[in-house]
């Protein structure tokens, strides 16, 4: 009863295995630096009152060696140090050493956004886990340090770019929690924020299953909208022709396009593809190549394709986006029926392209 009362005033609700190794040394610590700072205080106070200065009191005289006094502030904190050490060390082992049945799913972070990627090769902006079983986090940044952190996991780590880090949890709650970025990386910062959902394994077998074979269900410019948010293209490009870190996708098909170094390229269905999958090659005057790298593995043929209308539906010259607007035009192969691609397909062949399937 005591730790739920503490929790409710110090701690997020704990929903996560970890919790059990990491919350009771912290009300330990917790317990010991409130007990020694109220008695260092106590006395303090005590004795400036007993030895306050009086007129005409003769000096004390000069206090001596105490042995016994020694032992107690050496020996008392040295017993407290092993026991921090002794159960922290345990909960260091408990939260780096992975269960052989854990589950894998890359947290990938970048300015300012979270996503996540499964081993069915789908990648979203939420975190869905299953209750009761572990789930390896393996963690990799496409600019600047991150830290994944879920305060309700009680679990933190950094995102570090060039390297992958690794953490695991096991959550023991349903629900939905908050994902935080706790390194600052950037003017976005603060709204680096997700969601971690935890539901049961139907339920997240489910929502896998509507996640990827989408194609009878959405249309392909509600699908590049849809990813616009989730892929986190909305951090760098603007639908308004603002400027941002990358060009606004504003009335961008259909016309020339300025490169960095000289010329123009237009912007048709086979430069848009070039540019998710290959964005280094073509850089847009006044631009920088800071655009991630790895697109061509999260995304699936039909996302790019997804995206090329979406980018079609956002210009004046996009044409004809009949097509575009109609739900069940791409072949899945969940996905049964008789759909056709799409009437002004990108003119690269996006099905050669890197995949997670």
């Amino acid at each position: 009863m005591l730790q739920a009362l503490l929790a409710s005033i110090w701690l997020p609700e704990a929903a996560s295995k970890n919790a059990d190794a990491h919350d009771p040394l912290f009300y330990f610590i917790l317990a010991v630096n409130i007990f020694f700072s109220s008695l260092i205080m106590a006395m303090l106070i005590f004795f400036i009152f007993k030895y306050r200065h009086k007129e005409g009191r003769p000096h004390d005289p000069t206090a001596g060696h105490s042995t016994a006094l020694e032992l107690t502030w050496t020996i008392l904190p040295t017993l407290l140090v092993l026991v921090i050490f002794y159960y922290g060390f345990r909960g260091y082992l408990h939260a780096n050493v992975v269960p052989p049945n854990a589950d894998r799913v890359m947290a990938n972070g970048a300015m300012w956004k979270w996503t996540f990627t499964y081993d069915t090769g789908l990648t979203d902006d939420e975190l869905h886990l299953v209750i009761n079983r572990p789930t390896e986090m393996i963690l990799n940044s496409a600019d600047v340090i991150h830290d994944l952190d879920v305060p309700a996991f009680r679990m933190k780590k950094d995102v570090v770019p060039g390297r992958y880090n690794k953490e695991w949890f096991e959550p023991t709650k349903a629900g939905t929690y908050d994902v935080y970025c706790a390194m600052y990386c950037g003017t976005g910062h603060s709204i680096m924020l997700a969601k971690c959902v935890v539901q049961s394994q139907a339920d997240f077998d489910h929502w896998m299953e509507d996640k990827l074979v989408w194609e009878d269900k959405v249309s392909l410019i509600d699908r590049g909208a849809a990813l616009y948010k989730t892929m986190g293209c909305a951090q760098c490009h603007t639908l308004d022709g603002s400027r941002s870190t990358g060009p606004s996708w504003k009335d961008v098909y259909g016309f020339e396009i300025p490169l960095v170094g000289g010329g123009t390229v237009l912007a048709d269905d086979a430069y848009i593809v070039e540019s998710i999958l290959q964005p280094s090659k073509k850089i847009v005057a006044t631009y920088e190549d800071k655009m991630p790298q790895d697109f061509g593995s999260k995304l699936k043929p039909n996302d790019v394709t997804a995206l090329t209308w979406y980018i079609r539906s956002l210009s004046t010259k996009g044409g004809d986006l009949t097509t575009g607007k109609k739900v069940g035009l791409v072949k899945h192969a969940g996905a049964g029926a008789n759909s056709s691609a799409p009437a002004t397909a990108p003119s690269v062949d996006v099905s050669t392209q890197p995949s997670n399937k």
